[in-house]
Parts: C-alpha cells; sequence; structure tokens
C-alpha cells in the first residue's frame, strides 16, 4: 500500500493510497451495510460508483473516495485532518481482518453463494459511537423513518466534509454534540424519548465505548450493553460494523429470522430457531447472513401490507 501524505491540516490536499489484497475484495457489496440509505450524508454511491464516506477519527475530521480498481484492488483518496490516520486504518475497513478460509457451509444455497462471492468481507470501521447511534436510531421503527432522522440530526449537527465532497455530505458529529441535541430537536427529527435518551446516555461514556475496538466480542458486547436502552440486537448491529464481528447476530431483528428459515429451509423460523440452526456456522453466523442478502438468495415471502412508518412528532 503506497501512499501520499498531505501536510498537516491542508484539508483540501488528499492523501493517496491503493490497497491491494491478495485475495477477491468487492468493495461496494462489502460496504453497503455502513450506509443509512440513498441520502446518507456519511455515506453516498456517485453516478461513477465511486463510495465516498465521511468519518470523524481521532484525529480529525475526514472525506473518503473509494474506487473499485480491479478483483483485488482498491484506490483511496481522502481529504481532511484525519486522512492519514483513515488511510492507516484502510485495511481493516475492507475487511483484511476477517479471512473465511475456515467457512465451509454445507447447506447448498450458502455454500453456492460463498464459493460466487469470494470477494464479499465484513468491514471494521474502528469507530464504535459513529455506528451506534444510527443503530439504536433504528430500535423497533421503520427503516425508513430511522434514516429520515439520521439524516436530518447529522445534516444539522455536523460538520462540513472536508474536500470536494458530494453536495449534502456531513461529518457525523462528536459524542459531546450528540449529547447537547436539545430534546425537542430529537422529537422534530422524528426521534421518540426512549431513543433519544439512549443516546444521550452512550454519549456520555463513548469514550469507554470506543474501547470496545480492542475487546474480543462477548466482553464488547457486555460493554455496548451496559448502556440503558442498548440490547442485543443493538450491540450485534454496532459490532458488524465498528468491530468487523462476522458472528454477531442480530437477534430480535423483526425480519431475520422469518428469512433465514425461508431461505434455508423453505419455512419461517422464530429467534430461538434462528440460533440453534445457525449455531453449527460460528464464528461466522453474520457472514452467512450477508451472503444471503449479497447473493440474492434471501428468502421472506410477503403475507400482508407493509409495516406502518409510524411519525413520532405527533407523540
Amino acid at each position: 500500500m503506497s501512499v501520499l501524505v498531505a501536510a498537516s491540516g491542508e484539508a483540501a490536499v488528499p492523501v493517496d493510497t491503493v490497497h491491494r489484497s491478495d485475495r477477491p475484495l468487492l468493495l461496494a457489496a462489502s460496504l453497503a451495510t455502513l450506509g443509512r440509505g440513498r441520502a446518507d450524508p456519511s455515506h453516498r454511491v456517485t453516478a461513477d460508483g465511486a463510495l465516498w464516506r465521511t468519518s470523524l477519527m481521532p484525529s480529525g475530521p475526514v472525506t473518503c473516495r473509494l474506487t473499485q480498481l480491479d478483483a483485488t484492488s482498491v484506490h483511496c483518496r481522502a481529504w481532511g485532518d484525519g486522512a492519514v490516520e483513515f488511510v492507516d486504518a484502510l485495511p481493516d475497513l475492507l475487511g483484511e481482518h476477517s479471512a473465511a478460509t475456515d467457512f465451509a457451509p454445507e447447506h447448498p444455497v450458502l455454500a453456492e453463494a460463498h464459493r460466487r462471492l469470494p470477494g464479499l468481507r465484513i468491514p471494521r470501521t474502528g469507530r464504535v459511537f459513529e455506528a451506534l447511534v444510527p443503530a439504536i436510531l433504528e430500535q423497533k421503527v421503520h427503516g425508513i423513518a430511522a434514516r429520515a432522522s439520521w439524516r436530518r440530526l447529522v445534516t444539522a449537527y455536523g460538520s462540513p466534509a472536508p474536500g470536494p465532497a458530494p453536495d449534502g455530505m456531513r461529518v457525523p458529529p462528536p459524542a459531546q454534540v450528540w449529547r447537547r441535541i436539545p430534546s425537542w430537536e430529537f422529537h422534530r427529527a422524528g426521534v421518540d424519548p426512549k431513543r433519544s435518551r439512549t443516546i444521550v446516555t452512550a454519549a456520555v461514556v463513548a469514550d469507554r465505548l470506543e474501547q470496545t475496538v480492542a475487546m474480543e466480542p462477548a466482553e464488547a458486547a457486555a460493554r455496548l450493553r451496559a448502556v440503558p436502552g442498548v440490547g442485543p440486537w443493538t450491540a450485534a448491529e454496532v459490532a458488524q460494523r465498528a468491530l468487523g464481528d462476522a458472528d454477531a447476530l442480530s437477534v430480535g431483528d423483526f425480519h431475520l429470522a422469518a428469512m433465514v428459515g425461508w431461505s434455508l429451509l423453505g419455512r419461517p423460523l422464530d429467534d430461538p430457531g434462528m440460533v440453534a440452526y445457525l449455531e453449527p456456522l460460528r464464528p461466522h453466523r453474520y457472514r452467512a447472513i450477508r451472503l444471503l442478502e449479497v447473493s440474492g438468495q434471501a428468502v421472506k415471502p410477503k403475507f400482508g401490507p407493509r409495516t406502518a412508518v409510524t411519525d413520532h412528532r405527533d407523540h
């Protein structure tokens, strides 16, 4: 990986690198889970196929532009005070920390998906609080509503994206800013008091939550779940993205257990049934879920009308 380092503080001067892996790498599919909808102000795919992301690194804000060069190579250009630190962590973001060499699923659907998608990676952003806030916003509400809340709050309280970022992109605010967002602004963004309290409470202990990056999965989950309002589902959603945990299973998801059952057994499962059925796939249970989703093999019949979007601003 070759790096051209910009002078300190020169946000307009990019840091360039080409990451070359020794195994296949599917950039767009691997990082798709990091975005919260097409209008996410911190994650954007442009018409030329480039993937743009913003983040707040310990050293400062960063905007990056990622493009796939070939089957094993990705070009990264980053701007901002956090650019060098971001580039240093790029291998983790691209899933180099988590190989699937010991993943050998027996189910023919999973085996075929794994064969066809050897480049599917589990990204590791290393930014725990940034992954936690949108996960909290997604608790027990329709995804459309959660994405709208995230977009409104990051646009209002985030900072301008450094460099030539696409219009509307912002850097997610730091924990101290989330702590000071007034309750009525959460309300205007469609966030009910329970979720807003959870975000503010987590912001108070954000430094301790960031320490989970260096912990074993069980210890990290326990630390995350120590925050009132953060349960197994939310902790798993954070572990998948910030910690790159290929085994983190989102137990409690409204659709997941049924999808796994229909896709692999031709019938629905509940959460205990899903956990029991996927047990032989440890430590790759989340990897199996992503393979189903990305390969197009995920199945869940529709039996009724779509869940209504609840507007908490009227509450």
